[in-house]
């Protein structure tokens, strides 16, 4: 089948009422993930080139405060703020609030975007914990803990005077002012799955999907499934679900797929769009390799798919049909404009941008972004069922973008730029599998570089593309003439929204793989990616004119 979008007419997904069971994560930010025994093969860095150029002036509606986790609800990530291209150097730290959780794990402490409402911003960390805290003085102001670790990125909505959020198996909804839980609902339906995403929410319905990945038994186990359930904001009762990968194309002993990393976009109908996450297992098995255990496309992983709000489906586009390579379509689509007519924009794992018709689905530009080694057909070249034709794959080849890279975390819109955080980065592969150790590939990760790069939406070319020396896991924040993000080495980075220069850098309290956040006068951001050496996991808010201090900083 072809990538192309399809439009459905009537089919409807199956209302499911009953409560589920079980545990958690995701990969946050590019910071977790499978590798087995070691390999001789050496794979180059290949850092991106600058292009220089200007980008229009914006043409968006900016939010006017970060009250949703994307900013708004399409998800622009773009908000009016105080801060501009003239005062962003200015920024000092303003306050810091320590981070502890109670669980080691290796996605670290925190991930996710606040969310920022009558000066109360709202946060949740690794271990699912909740907390609210004073925008004006740092101070917290309750904190719900539910120790539940998953791999992120995790995150909240707010509205109503109710903050919805999830452990690794259950939506909740807590009061905005104590913190106390109204309702908790199990959505899990077996030990394979878990939860790792930031809610929805949108008319009085919440918004929470599943994925196939709980990091106490594993990852991509036979009969984890991505379902999106849409609940009473007032209770939790179940309104109706929609299952992403359906029957798990025939053989759910050894398939799974599917989930949402963020919370989806929502359209002034009402109307939702998703960014769904990759199949499993990757690569395959020793049984079924190239994934053969799942012929097919393997609908609907890594793709954006638009639904009504009884949860109809109304059309999707599938990117990367038989995905190998855990190359998900995870981020939000952005939900903007171009040559005056509303368009979807997402990115994913696969390093490539897409432009879709919002109404239709239909395909208006596709643009690779960052490095590629050239397997983006492997899975459409492999799934035949005669051996003849099928690829033939060297026993050991460089994969890039790998699991680790490509475009792991948002994008941002100002109305007629879009701007992508990418990561570049190749792993040693083989057909069974990554090739290379945990310890090596962490060293890897350590040491890959990155880009920040803008892309007009009208025509789908580079407006500019700024290097960066160490992969930037902290998405894209765009708000006037500024954009932000934050990398993995631990350094907040502004650049010129017009030009890429880069106008700002600073180093944070620890590695960092957490979006920022823009209210006001204000820049919230997170440090807690793990990283060997002093770190200091802390949620770190920043002001123009701000003189506090940042113990044991790690940046570069």
């Amino acid at each position: 089948m072809s990538n192309e979008a399809r439009t459905i007419g009537t089919r409807r997904p199956a209302v499911a009422g009953a409560a589920l069971v079980v545990a958690a994560g995701l990969i946050a930010g590019g910071c977790s993930g499978p590798s087995s025994s070691s390999s001789t093969l050496t794979c180059p860095s290949r850092p991106g080139t600058a292009v220089t150029g200007t980008a229009p002036a914006a043409a968006g509606r900016p939010a006017a405060g970060w009250t949703q986790p994307g900013a708004d609800m399409a998800n622009t990530r773009d908000v009016a703020s105080a801060i501009t291209r003239t005062d962003v150097s200015k920024l000092g730290v303003a306050w810091t609030v320590p981070l502890t959780i109670s669980t080691a794990q290796t996605d670290g402490a925190y991930a996710t975007t606040p969310v920022i409402l009558n000066g109360v911003v709202y946060v949740q960390d690794l271990d699912s914990n909740v907390y609210a805290i004073s925008l004006a003085t740092g101070k917290v102001l309750w904190t719900h803990d539910y120790n539940s670790p998953n791999g992120g990125p995790d995150g909240v909505s707010v509205a109503n005077g109710v903050v919805y959020a999830a452990t690794n198996h259950a939506a909740v909804a807590l009061n905005a002012a104590t913190g106390a839980q109204l309702w908790s609902r199990t959505l899990i339906g077996n030990d394979h799955e878990g939860i790792d995403m930031a809610p929805g929410y949108n008319h009085g319905t919440v918004y929470v999907s599943t994925v196939p990945v709980n990091p106490a038994v594993g990852v991509y186990l036979g009969g984890g499934k991505g379902i999106l359930w849409a609940l009473n904001a007032q209770t939790g009762a179940p309104e109706w679900s929609w299952d992403q990968v359906q029957n798990l194309w025939g053989n759910p002993g050894i398939n799974s797929g599917g989930g949402l990393w963020y919370a989806p976009s929502f359209d002034s109908q009402g109307n939702i769009y998703l960014g769904i996450a990759n199949p499993g297992p990757l690569f395959g098995t020793k049984s079924y390799p190239l994934g053969s255990s799942r012929p097919g496309p393997d609908l609907y992983t890594d793709s954006v798919v638009k639904l009504s709000p009884a949860g109809k489906l109304l059309w999707y586009y599938q990117l990367t049909p038989h995905d190998l390579y855990d190359w998900d379509l995870q981020d939000p689509p952005v939900l903007t404009t171009a040559n005056g007519r509303p368009v979807a924009i997402d990115g994913g794992k696969a390093g490539i941008l897409i432009e879709l018709d919002a109404q239709t689905g239909k395909l208006q530009w596709r643009l690779p972004v960052g490095a590629h080694d050239g397997h983006e057909n492997d899975g459409l070249l492999t799934e035949h069922t005669t051996p003849a034709s099928r690829a033939v794959l060297p026993a050991k080849f460089c994969l890039e973008p790998s699991i680790f890279g490509g475009i792991e975390t948002q994008l941002a819109s100002n109305g007629s730029t879009t701007f992508a955080a990418v990561n570049d980065l190749a792993l040693p592969a083989s057909p069974a599998g990554y090739t290379g150790s945990a310890a090596a590939d962490l060293q890897i990760v350590e040491k890959a570089t990155g880009e920040m790069v803008a892309v007009s939406q009208d025509t789908g070319t580079v407006e500019w593309d700024t290097p960066l020396p160490s992969s930037p896991y902290g998405a894209a924040t765009v708000t006037n003439d500024v954009v932000l993000t934050t990398t993995f080495h631990g350094d907040l980075y502004a650049l010129d929204a017009t030009t890429g220069a880069i106008l700002f850098k600073t180093p944070m309290s620890a590695g960092s793989n957490a979006p920022v956040a823009v209210d006001g006068d204000y820049v919230i951001a997170g440090a807690g990616a793990a990283l060997p050496g002093p770190q200091r996991n802390m949620i770190i808010a920043y002001k123009p004119g701000a003189t506090g201090k940042l113990p044991d900083t790690v940046g570069s």
